[in-house]
């Protein structure tokens, strides 16, 4: 069979390559990056044979897909181009950084019949994963409130490209963070907290968000304040609540999430030796005196292939969600199966953070989420 052939443009896409290495379908044959020395050094590394500077150039290469892992300013450009050149697409987080973005790539993932995915990678954690699969067994009974926190101090990343330079020290230039990450305010930042708790509210969609920020305090350099809590009502009524805060200095915690239904509920970590934890109230006489469960007690319940998986796609980071995005993507291209995060998904829960930008610059006023699944945006009016 003849193999995907791969080129990763962004050196921060070589995340992926032990999933891509644990491809047996797959190879990466090319990688682009501004940065020479870099480029150099991870092309032997991963022994990846081409190397390219211009990312246009690599677009004429041999390749069937594209991973585009730079900056998130550039994904759209990116993305639009290596469709544009016949290449599948599997995009970093977020999707886009305006509104017409979102729907130029909707447009565009339409009409060229290729493969996108989103790879918003949360949504692999296994405790991810395990959960979903307890929702769809009932275990929740009726969902109808979900959250999720990304505590993330960035503000060291606002300076350098997340590597030293030559002389040992944090390069000084000025990172494009500072100005698309901590120079926005609301949740810039959304789809690590949103997609994990998107996923268990199947069949739904968000219909408008209010979001709030506490101010500046602690770094009031930046737009961004200390904190940003976006509430996300979907079109059942139900509530998806979730934190942003990237300012404050304070340990991190990225991956917390709360679910809550009718017949049980679920807490992730928030540190300090706690656990994941599950309650499960039906199954209990005395609904005033409820306790909480390990949730390792329910891992009989991960996917089979998260149970069955070696140690090489363990290691592929993320918790081993870095091995599953890729196959996920690899198959939507050989098997044609659904990406995990499709484009319609991938523009909704990136317009969460471009909405609450809007929302927070107008006192937490809701505003309405355009249907990136049914309506063209000439018929689609945001008011503010």
């Amino acid at each position: 069979m003849k193999k995907i052939k791969v080129g990763i443009s962004g050196a921060r896409g070589l995340s992926t390559m032990i999933g891509f290495k644990a491809c047996p379908e797959v190879e990466v044959v090319a990688l682009c990056d501004l940065d020479e020395s870099l480029l150099t050094e991870a092309a032997q590394r991963f022994d990846i044979p081409n190397t390219y500077r211009i990312y246009d150039d690599m677009l004429e290469s041999d390749l069937d897909a594209v991973v585009v892992s730079t900056p998130m300013q550039l994904h759209v450009p990116q993305t639009l181009a290596a469709l544009d050149a016949g290449k599948h697409v599997m995009s970093e987080v977020t999707a886009g950084v305006t509104m017409d973005e979102l729907w130029w790539l909707k447009e565009s993932v339409e009409k060229s019949n290729l493969v996108y995915m989103m790879s918003e990678n949360y949504c692999y954690i296994p405790e991810i994963q395990l959960i979903n699969n307890m929702v769809e067994m009932g275990m929740f009974g009726e969902l109808y409130f979900g959250e999720g926190e990304y505590l993330h101090d960035l503000k060291s990343l606002t300076k350098g490209y997340n590597r030293p330079d030559t002389s040992g020290g944090q390069s000084e230039k000025t990172s494009w963070r500072k100005y698309w990450q901590l120079g926005k305010r609301g949740a810039f930042y959304p789809t690590h907290s949103l997609g994990p708790v998107m996923k268990w509210f199947k069949g739904d969609r968000i219909e408008s968000i209010s979001c709030f920020g506490a101010g500046w305090h602690t770094s009031p350099q930046y737009r961004q304040e200390d904190t940003t809590l976006t509430i996300c009502r979907l079109a059942s009524g139900k509530l998806i609540k979730i934190r942003i805060d990237c300012i404050s200095n304070r340990p991190h915690n990225m991956s917390y999430y709360s679910l809550q239904g009718t017949k049980g509920c679920f807490e992730a970590p928030r540190g300090l030796g706690d656990r994941h934890k599950v309650c499960f109230t039906d199954s209990s006489d005395d609904k005033d005196n409820l306790e909480w469960k390990p949730l390792e007690d329910y891992y009989h319940l991960l996917p089979d292939r998260y149970k069955q998986a070696s140690d090489e796609q363990r290691a592929a980071g993320h918790w081993g969600g870095d091995y599953f995005i890729v196959r996920d993507f690899v198959d939507a291209i050989i098997k044609g199966t659904k990406p995990y995060v499709d484009v319609y998904e991938a523009c909704e829960w990136t317009a969460v953070g471009l909405l609450s930008e809007l929302s927070a610059m107008n006192g937490g006023k809701a505003m309405q989420m355009p249907d990136f699944r049914s309506r063209l945006y000439s018929e689609q009016i945001i008011t503010i």
